[in-house]
């Protein structure tokens, strides 16, 4: 009894002791999340031998496909006509900054050459190349930074603790050997990031298949210590659904702008960590052969914006064909929006979002004394901008530099467009300065 009052006094009278241990990120760290700020857009590479099946990326839990007549895809995964070269080239020309490629999925199939396990592109499949070696040299080469998705969940591996997901697979021991498994997983991230150049993040998912046991530990804190000690700069961040664990440096949303929730994946709290959303060119993040309903020009251009004006990333998925190539359709749009970012990235890179905060009719971006209004539904050709005490110095319409009229007004100004904007997005440049509004 005394030892557990002893305990209990302790609790109070020290309650920092059993704070949860705190994480300083490094100079490079710190630098880092600001270059990924910066770039805005990134791409999302679904990849894995789901391709083959052609029914997306969760088949294998979906249909209670057996591990080991699952794993029999690989002796024919043979993706003859993938180029990294092609790959990151399209990519680049879309304005992308940085692309996100997932190493390994739920079903426990690696997509690079580990030693750990045989079940790889490279051991394991007749093509025997190690695909995100090429892709990392190319990314490299033609300065576009990588990240690197890797599953904690694997409906493959027998040692891999069963969830709420991947329970029909076959596997023969539900409880698995956790210590096994996460000497693997820790075993594999050393891979990753000692075999391939700089990586930009580590982008987790599975964390949420616990979520049915509340005690279970996936032991992240030495893990992402483990990560940022051998690359400082690269940043972590956790596709949880939840607000960021210590340790992390990017926040995730999925299928939702920050402080949206249509989707039911992201309803968490919004912190002061960099922002990304990560959403799909179609339905789909792993390829799916009936799935063609892509989503148009102007809804991508349009979320890439969105998602700037609430000061975060878009990354926008891709799910490659299993003969290695880019579905065409995606590689229109990437081609698409390449060509619109060309002439308005100025409005997206680099920047943060805009004063005036998000509207039912567009949203602002903003960098330095330069403020972007982002006209995206509006049926007037006035428009009211709520910027009490700033001072406007002049209007222009981005695309050409003409000047625009504006007029101040009650708690902010009036500006009038020549016609009712009718462009995807319809930009206004304001020239802030020092002051009070006039």
């Amino acid at each position: 009894m005394k030892t557990h009052f002893l305990s209990f006094l302790l609790l109070i009278l020290f309650p920092a002791s059993i704070k949860p241990q705190t994480y300083q990120p490094t100079k490079e760290n710190l630098e880092s999340r600001q270059e990924f700020r910066d770039s805005k857009f990134g791409i999302f590479l679904h990849w894995g031998l789901y391709a083959m099946l052609a029914t997306g990326e969760w088949t294998m839990t979906n249909k209670n496909l057996n591990y080991k007549e699952y794993a029999k895809l690989a002796g024919g995964f043979y993706p003859s006509k993938f180029d990294a070269t092609q790959w990151v080239s399209a990519i680049k020309a879309s304005g992308a900054k940085y692309i996100c490629f997932t190493t390994r999925h739920h079903e426990g199939f690696s997509m690079f050459h580990t030693r750990y396990s045989d079940y790889n592109i490279v051991d394991g499949t007749p093509f025997k190349r190690d695909i995100l070696k090429e892709l990392a040299d190319e990314c490299h080469k033609q300065g576009i930074r990588l990240h690197l998705y890797y599953s904690h969940i694997d409906w493959f591996r027998e040692d891999a603790p069963w969830g709420r997901t991947g329970r029909g697979t076959g596997r023969p021991n539900a409880a698995g050997n956790w210590n096994s498994y996460y000497n693997f997983m820790n075993n594999q991230l050393t891979e990753l990031l000692t075999g391939y150049g700089k990586i930009g993040a580590i982008w987790f998912d599975g964390w949420w298949d616990q979520d049915r046991n509340p005690d279970f530990d996936w032991q992240l804190p030495e893990q992402y210590a483990m990560i940022h000690r051998l690359q400082p700069a690269c940043l972590i961040g956790n596709n949880h659904h939840q607000t960021p664990f210590t340790g992390e440096d990017i926040q995730i949303f999925e299928r939702d702008l920050p402080g949206e929730n249509r989707a039911g994946l992201s309803g968490q709290d919004i912190s002061s960590l960099p922002l990304e959303t990560c959403e799909t060119m179609n339905g789909m993040w792993g390829y799916k052969i009936t799935d063609q309903d892509y989503k148009s020009v102007r809804t991508l251009i349009h979320y890439l914006v969105k998602a700037a004006g609430k000061d975060a990333n878009l990354l926008m998925n891709i799910g490659p064909q299993p003969d290695g190539e880019l579905p065409a359709i995606a590689l229109e749009r990437l081609a698409e929006v390449g060509k619109w970012m060309k002439q308005y990235g100025e409005t997206i890179y680099g920047t943060r979002g805009g004063c005036i905060a998000p509207r039912p009719w567009g949203v602002t971006t903003q960098k330095g004394d330069k403020l972007f209004v982002h006209i995206l539904d509006l049926q007037d050709k006035v428009l009211f901008l709520p910027l009490e005490g700033k001072k406007v110095k002049k209007a222009v319409r981005f695309a050409d530099k003409a000047p625009l009229k504006f007029q101040k007004c009650e708690k902010g100004v009036m500006l009038y467009l020549s016609d009712i904007p009718t462009d995807i997005d319809t930009i206004v440049e304001l020239q802030l300065g020092k002051g009070a509004l006039r």
